[in-house]
């Protein structure tokens, strides 16, 4: 490997554990199953709990509580104001790798979802991208679609961008009318790549925001899955858990966590209720073929380019399933429902068209992280362990699955050690900068260690109120009321992975340990503890 590597990191937006073909899906996704084949496929690898905490922490190599994450921009409170760590966009405490890559003679560029910080002088531009287009905030209407809010009359399908994008440092006013975010942050990237200089190698990152809602895809797509799904979530929960197990990508005897949610089960629903739910799963599914179907143009690209084979690809999820619908709270305000209802066409037919607006909820979502606990925005395994793979054909390990736990904050000092670059720590353009705490998976991956962390590794999550701390196989987890117990939960995931049998009574000497770990790792951190965030769906 003496020739610098290309790097391109592709991160889906809310996509589930088992929503690719190749971790088990039913889902049409040839050119992601094709990479995840050939390359490595993790079934351990951990994001933060929500997207921009996890996009923090993929740029930075640190926790996302230091590098200016600590909560969601959109929900940051007076308590949160000035301390280090919460400022709302990726901070300076920290050496992007876009910016490091770029100070080793890399040609930096992105098109997709930013949400790491939407003035101009938190835009990737400013971060080490010398080219970008970016989403600036957390999500957007895929069709360019954003509902008037206070104005009397409803325009058809609006262009008018509000400052949500922005391209090399400058808002965009307008979209085209063909605008489909899929389609057009890959179009956009392939113009990018189309003006590489040949000499210098690429970090090339496109952040999707698809399958993220609203769930909207062109109808071709959605009539492809049309009938999919009309057993309901349970019969997809089942069905995926086979597929895991048969792929080996799970144990055979897995006990999968009870379904979590407070919506109407499948048989209670009307017929009518039934074919809209089902409906919206056959939008996500098509938002994720879609999605695979542009992935496949970059791959082609590289491929014509004869790139293809010095690049590691990685891809991974940002976190779990999305069953409830954080994001929409601050943007909306507290009649969501109403503000739907004024602007939007939610009829049967219409679902997945740019002007209407649906998600699919927790049942769906949980066949999508089964056999794991919950979903996106809880500390369980179901909202933070995501689907990831990486393909470079130079790496002794390819055509594997690794069972190796690893995070996000990984990527950053991999990518470096592949490249040949030393990370910047103490201090990166005259500024104090935090050191790594990710670790490389180069030696791993060419085989020469069984082990991406040593086995007494302790990790830590915190994002709205719930917790977790991690060491080794052992996890203490606290959910708040309602949805856990409000109290300290134990868990050993060597055999229960499913987070279903508390230990906390029966080995309390492990559960002590995890909470001097916890108090180690709040130190280290800057985590704020008991600070009240709105109540999220």
């Amino acid at each position: 490997m003496a020739q610098q590597p290309n790097f391109l990191l592709i991160v889906a937006d809310d996509l589930g554990f088992s929503d690719l073909g190749a971790f088990g899906s039913e889902i049409s996704t040839p050119n992601l199953d094709a990479l995840a084949l050939a390359g490595v496929r993790f079934t351990d690898f951990h994001a933060a709990s929500a997207c921009s905490p996890t996009r923090a922490m993929i740029l930075s190599g640190t926790d996302h509580h230091l590098a200016g994450l600590g909560t969601f921009a959109e929900i940051l409170t007076p308590a949160h104001a000035g301390q280090p760590g919460y400022e709302g966009y990726l901070n300076d405490r920290i050496a992007p790798l876009p910016q490091i890559l770029h100070d080793a003679g890399y040609y930096t560029i992105m098109s997709g979802k930013w949400h790491l910080g939407k003035t101009l002088d938190r835009t990737p531009a400013a971060r080490g991208f010398e080219r970008s287009f970016a989403l600036l905030p957390g999500a957007a209407n895929h069709y360019g679609f954003e509902a008037p809010i206070g104005e009397e009359e409803i325009p058809r399908l609006l262009k008018s961008t509000r400052g949500l994008y922005a391209e090399d440092g400058a808002f965009v006013d307008t979209l085209p009318d063909d605008y489909y975010s899929s389609d057009y942050f890959t179009d956009k990237l392939l113009q990018y790549f189309a003006e590489a200089p040949d000499e210098r190698p690429f970090f090339a990152y496109l952040p999707y925001s698809a399958p993220h809602w609203p769930l909207q895809a062109p109808d071709e797509l959605i009539a492809k899955y049309a009938d999919y799904y009309h057993a309901g979530p349970e019969a997809l929960r089942q069905e995926r858990l086979s597929r895991l197990k048969a792929l080996g990508l799970v144990d055979a005897g897995v006990e999968a966590h009870p379904v979590v949610a407070s919506n109407a089960e499948w048989e209670a629903l009307s017929q009518e209720e039934r074919a809209i739910s089902a409906r919206t799963m056959a939008v996500y599914a098509a938002m994720v073929e879609r999605m695979d179907w542009n992935i496949g143009r970059v791959i082609a690209q590289l491929k014509a380019t004869g790139q293809f084979d010095n690049t590691v690809i990685l891809f991974l999820s940002d976190n779990g399933a999305e069953g409830a619908l954080l994001e929409a709270l601050p943007a909306f305000g507290p009649n969501l429902a109403q503000v739907i209802a004024d602007y939007y066409d939610n009829s049967l037919e219409n679902i997945g068209r740019g002007n209407s607006y649906v998600w699919y909820g927790p049942r769906w979502a949980q066949a999508g992280t089964a056999p794991a606990r919950l979903y996106k925005a809880f500390t369980t395994e179901g909202g933070i362990r995501v689907p990831a793979l990486l393909h470079y054909p130079p790496l002794a390990r390819q055509g594997e699955i690794s069972h190796r736990f690893a995070t996000v904050m990984d990527i950053t000092p991999t990518l470096l050690s592949l490249a040949g670059v030393n990370h910047p720590h103490p201090v990166f353009h005259g500024r104090d900068v935090l050191p790594l705490r990710g670790r490389s998976l180069q030696a791993y991956l060419q085989g020469e260690q069984d082990h991406i962390h040593p086995h007494n590794q302790v990790t830590g999550w915190e994002l709205f109120g719930r917790k977790a701390i991690r060491r080794g196989d052992w996890k203490a987890v606290f959910i708040p009321e309602p949805h856990g117990p409000s109290r300290w939960q134990l868990y050993d995931l060597s055999t229960d992975k499913a987070e279903l049998y508390d230990l906390a009574e029966a080995r309390p000497d492990i559960l002590n340990q995890l909470l001097t770990d916890w108090r180690d790792y709040v130190a280290e951190t800057g985590v704020l503890e008991n600070i009240p965030t709105p109540p999220l769906l």
